[in-house]
């Protein structure tokens, strides 16, 4: 493998500490050298100049639909996007078709994923089978067989007893279970959040109450069991109370939060005249709710943002509002939307970003990412920090292009990513 040397970049590695001007030298696919003025022959030498230099994305929360809906996203495809998006590991939900809930979903994830994938493919299991919420899985079994943690990620698991069997058994062995929280009582027929908005567009709205009730019910069986969960797309106030209250106390418990919860709010669907891009779970929430989230993630309440990537045909998304399906894809604007909206403007730091892409994601999932340090895989993204664009469905690697972002004026971007020592993406073309 060729060796790589990066000059003159603005290093910025939470987990170190780093946030300063320094060169990384890079051989056989691991970090060999940090530090200034870098003095090592290399096969190629990439000038770093005006870009940041940061450890390697990771998206503990994406849907690649492969396999049963390649008509949506592939893991080619997906993977290329997160390429495109700084990521060079994706962790990918088992709400697939078959569910992944056995070793031979595992290893198919496993599998195809060396063969097609571009970037770090780590699979996700399903708690119960078939994510119907009556049984849970073989756990030891699919982690054996690769699986790093446990969901039913557009499904609650709404039985009290099953979440408990589930939290006591990945207790076993510290992985967590990555919780989507919703009352399926509350929420039904929902379309948007319910609010002042719903009101006016004459939506039936999902009260916040629908996600912080099971918020509150499955810190309670951490603390009970001693198992490990962590909150998926947290979006309300009320939730954010919740987890901070746990914390407090120790019960163990990380969450996470989107892109697009951190800078949209029910508000846009008004603006967008109902553009179901808009359409989400959790729903896009209050403008109070957003700034809950935005003081959540600087006092560390929320450990992590996670783009939530869950693609859609055009065929799907062209619809009337409440027929449309949720979700939009996020792997290739979360960085330009973070940085234009959070970062550039002085609300949140480039580093505290950074950390919640990288090494903490890496620390709850256990994996051995997330940092520049001597020694580690040489997981790379580069970040110019100044270029101006217009986010356009034509530069999409994913198949599909349900973005509420699409016509956004942006400034900060992708300049390129490296996986494993292997440049893979720059300058908007994937160069494997």
């Amino acid at each position: 493998m060729k060796s790589l040397l990066i000059k003159n970049g603005h290093v910025v590695d939470p987990a170190n500490g780093r946030d300063e001007l320094l060169d990384v030298y890079i051989r056989n696919g691991i970090i060999k050298e940090v530090g200034k003025r870098v003095r090592r022959k290399a096969d190629e030498t990439l000038d770093a100049r005006g870009l940041y230099v940061v450890p390697g994305l990771i998206d503990m929360h994406a849907h690649l639909r492969e396999p049963g809906r390649e008509d949506e996203e592939t893991i080619t495809s997906g993977t290329r996007a997160a390429a495109a998006g700084g990521f060079t590991s994706v962790c990918v939900m088992p709400n697939t078709t078959p569910v992944i809930d056995s070793q031979t979903g595992i290893k198919y994830i496993v599998t195809c994923a060396q063969t097609n994938g571009v970037v770090n493919v780590y699979p996700i299991a399903a708690i119960t089978k078939n994510r119907q919420g009556e049984e849970i899985n073989e756990f030891g079994d699919l982690i054996t067989h690769g699986a790093i943690a446990f969901s039913d990620d557009g499904r609650p698991v709404m039985n009290s007893e099953i979440m408990r069997r589930a939290l006591e058994y990945t207790a076993m062995f510290d992985v967590p279970i990555l919780d989507h929280c919703e009352d399926l009582n509350l929420s039904e027929g929902g379309m948007i959040n319910e609010g002042y908005t719903s009101t006016i567009l004459g939506l039936k709205g999902i009260p916040s109450s629908a996600e912080s009730t099971l918020v509150g019910r499955d810190i309670e069986l951490a603390e009970f069991t001693g198992g490990r969960v962590h909150i998926c797309h947290v979006s309300t106030r009320p939730s954010i109370e919740l987890i901070q209250l746990a914390k407090h106390q120790d019960i163990r418990i990380t969450a996470e939060v989107t892109p697009h919860h951190l800078t949209l709010t029910d508000e846009t669907v008004r603006l967008s005249s109902f553009n179901t891009n808009t359409k989400v779970k959790p729903p896009l929430c209050s403008e109070m709710d957003r700034q809950s989230l935005i003081n959540a993630l600087l006092s560390g309440t929320i450990d992590v943002i996670a783009t939530d990537h869950a693609p859609h045909t055009n065929i799907e998304k062209d619809k009337v509002y409440t027929e449309a399906p949720f979700g939009l894809i996020g792997l290739e604007t979360a960085v330009p939307v973070l940085l234009t909206d959070l970062v550039n403007p002085g609300i949140i730091p480039f580093s505290l970003m950074i950390e919640k892409m990288t090494i903490s994601p890496a620390r709850i999932l256990k994996l051995d990412r997330g940092t520049l340090s001597v020694g580690a895989v040489a997981d790379v993204t580069l970040i110019t920090p100044k270029k101006r664009w217009v986010i356009s469905a034509k530069r999409f690697f994913s198949k599909s292009a349900n973005s509420p972002f699409i016509g956004k004026r942006v400034k900060g971007a992708v300049h390129g990513t490296i996986v494993g020592g292997r440049l893979i993406y720059l300058q908007g073309k994937m160069l494997v």
